[in-house]
């Protein structure tokens, strides 16, 4: 089993930023690929950023790069997502994810989830 706590959310005017923080207990050594989903209200949830705990790798959805940066501290079983030039339309849960097999954007794949952190931009 893997647990996941995320951090960090608020409230931010347009052009703002803020970092969200993802920490996992249990058996992380079993993760593969940790990911940040999020949610806006009446949406289906949606991946925004990828990262492969082994090496590093990470991946983006078209409307964050460039402004988000998904990174880790494996020392302290973290995972980050730096929020830049954040927009209204940035404005969901957010959710981070665990996977023991190769990264996935599609949410029903992972089977490790934290409670969800809210990020409000307003313009």
């Amino acid at each position: 089993q893997v647990q996941l706590v995320e951090s960090g959310g608020g409230s931010v005017q347009a052009g703002g930023s803020l970092r969200l923080s993802c920490a996992a207990s249990g058996f992380t050594h079993s993760i593969n690929c940790m990911a940040w989903f999020r949610q806006a209200p009446g949406k289906e949830r949606e991946g925004v950023a990828l990262i492969y705990t082994g090496g590093g790798s990470t991946v983006y959805t078209d409307s964050v790069k460039g402004r988000f940066t998904i990174s880790q501290d494996i020392a302290k079983n973290t995972v980050y997502l730096q929020m830049n030039s954040l927009k209204p339309e940035d404005t969901a849960t957010y959710y981070c994810a665990a996977r023991p097999a190769a990264c996935s954007w599609y949410p029903l794949t992972y089977n490790s989830w934290g409670q969800g952190t809210q990020v409000t931009v307003s313009s």
